[in-house]
């Protein structure tokens, strides 16, 4: 399944604490907090997760994708924002953990960078991991080798539950 290019530019967060905006303001609020305590230790943290829309049949189903990104800081809290795109001919379980990994891995191939050059380097170092929404209890299970490969294949650092909080649960929470 090929994803759409993601225009980041277009994407509308949302926040609890800051309400609806735009990627680079997103990027100004994650420095910000970054730069609050340069010594302290810091996650980003990418994670999708994903539901039927209410209402859909078989053959015209519709997934309300939620990616979520966290920027935490260790023992002193953190903040998120998320954004939400629906997808269709999603057709089975396997489709579903492949779409929200591969949302996961655009959205992270075009903010990081983006985020990196607003740091310019001056920023504390985070660990940026991408959050799976599949475990060893369940049915998505038989998965794990095959999105955890594809997250550590491009290069980021995968998490499955019950350590991917912010795909099931963050993600989860605004599905």
């Amino acid at each position: 399944m090929l994803m759409d290019t993601i225009d980041i530019e277009r994407i509308k967060f949302e926040s609890i604490t800051h309400g609806q905006l735009n990627a680079a303001q997103v990027i100004q609020i994650i420095k910000d907090f970054l730069e609050e305590r340069p010594q302290g230790e810091y996650s980003l943290v990418i994670g999708t997760d994903s539901h039927e829309k209410n209402g859909s049949n078989l053959s015209n189903r519709e997934i309300n994708l939620v990616t979520a990104i966290l920027v935490h800081r260790r023992g002193f809290g953190g903040k998120y924002f998320w954004n939400r795109k629906y997808v269709s001919n999603i057709h089975s379980l396997r489709e579903k953990i492949y779409a929200e990994t591969l949302v996961s891995l655009d959205f992270a191939a075009t903010f990081v960078p983006l985020l990196k050059k607003k740091l310019n380097g001056q920023s504390p170092i985070y660990n940026l991991e991408i959050h799976i929404d599949v475990g060893e209890h369940g049915d998505s299970r038989d998965m794990i080798k095959e999105v955890v490969g594809m997250v550590t294949g491009n290069g980021y650092v995968a998490k499955t539950k019950p350590d991917a909080y912010g795909a099931s649960y963050v993600a989860d929470k605004h599905t």
